[in-house]
C-alpha cells in the first residue's frame, strides 16, 4: 500500500513539472495558468533590464514565465538607455529589440507582439514610414497586411531617418503586430536649397520649460550644446530644415535651435 502511495505520488509530482515547464499549448490544454514569455536584446548587449523598477538580469534577457499584463521596461548601460511599456499576452513570446542612445531623438528599436489572429499590422514613430516586405513595397505606417504564416524581412524607411530592418515569423493563427520607433539621421546640409531673400528675417524666442533655449552645433538633439538664449532674444533666421532654424546670434555665432520654440517676425513691407 505503501509503495502504491509514493508511486501516485511520484507520478503526479511529474505531472506538475510537465504542466510547469511545457510549451504554451500544452498549458493551455491542461488548464494550467497561462504563462507570456519575453525577449529582450539590446545593442549594446550587456545592458541591465529593469521590469517594474526590479531588476532581473541583464541583455540577453529571457523569461518564458511572466505573468501576462502591462510591463514598466528599462534597458541600461552606463549613459546609455531605453525605457518604455510593453503589454505581455498569455501564450505568447513578446520580442523587444534596442538601440540604446544617449537621447530619445537617436533611440532607435522595436517591439514584436502577436495576438489572435491573422496578418499583420504595423506601426512606426514618426508615422509615414515605406513598409517594404521581402523586397517588396506594401504601403506605409500605420499599414495592415494579409500575410501568410512565414518568416519576412521588413524594411521601414523614411526621410530624415535610418532605415530600419526587421526580421520577424509569423506562426499559424495569430496577427503579428509591430511597433517601430525611427531615429533621426544627420540632414546632409549640401543638399539642401534656399531661396534668395530681398531683407534678413528674424525669429524670436518664445517662452519655454526650462527658462532657456539650447542652441545646438547641428540639426539634432544629439547635437552638441554650443550657446543658450532666453525668451524675447532676436536671432537672424539663415535657413529653415525640417523641425530646426539655422541662426546667428548677436555675437555673431551660428546654430541651430529647435522650431518649436521661437516664432518668426514679422517683414516690414518695403
Amino acid at each position: 500500500m505503501k509503495k502504491a502511495i509514493i508511486l501516485i505520488l511520484v507520478l503526479v509530482s511529474i505531472f506538475i513539472l510537465l504542466i510547469r515547464f511545457a510549451d504554451f499549448g500544452l498549458q493551455t490544454f491542461l488548464g494550467a495558468k497561462l504563462v507570456g514569455g519575453m525577449n529582450i536584446l539590446s545593442m549594446p548587449s550587456g545592458a541591465t533590464v529593469y521590469l517594474d523598477e526590479a531588476e532581473v538580469g541583464k541583455t540577453p534577457y529571457e523569461d518564458k514565465n511572466l505573468t501576462p499584463k502591462e510591463y514598466a521596461i528599462k534597458i541600461a548601460k552606463a549613459d546609455l538607455s531605453w525605457q518604455g511599456r510593453v503589454k505581455l499576452t498569455g501564450g505568447t513570446v513578446t520580442v523587444v529589440s534596442r538601440d540604446l542612445a544617449k537621447d530619445f531623438s537617436s533611440s532607435a528599436g522595436e517591439t514584436l507582439t502577436l495576438e489572435k489572429g491573422s496578418g499583420a499590422t504595423i506601426i512606426s514613430s514618426p508615422d509615414g514610414a515605406s513598409v517594404d516586405i521581402d523586397g517588396k513595397s506594401r504601403g506605409s505606417t500605420p499599414v495592415s497586411l494579409d500575410l501568410a504564416s512565414g518568416e519576412y524581412l521588413l524594411t521601414l524607411s523614411r526621410p530624415n531617418y535610418l532605415k530600419r530592418s526587421i526580421r520577424a515569423y509569423l506562426p499559424e493563427g495569430y496577427r503579428l503586430v509591430i511597433s517601430a520607433d525611427l531615429a533621426l539621421s544627420e540632414a546632409d546640409l549640401t543638399q539642401v536649397v534656399t531661396p534668395p531673400i530681398s531683407q534678413t528675417p528674424e525669429v524670436q524666442v518664445k517662452e519655454t520649460p526650462t527658462g532657456f533655449l539650447r542652441v545646438r552645433d547641428k540639426p539634432s538633439l544629439a547635437g552638441k550644446e554650443i550657446s543658450q538664449v532666453k525668451p524675447g532674444d532676436t536671432l537672424i533666421l539663415l535657413e529653415e530644415l525640417s523641425g530646426w532654424f539655422r541662426v546667428r546670434l548677436s555675437n555673431g555665432s551660428e546654430g541651430y535651435v529647435s522650431s518649436s520654440y521661437v516664432e518668426k517676425k514679422p517683414q516690414e513691407k518695403i
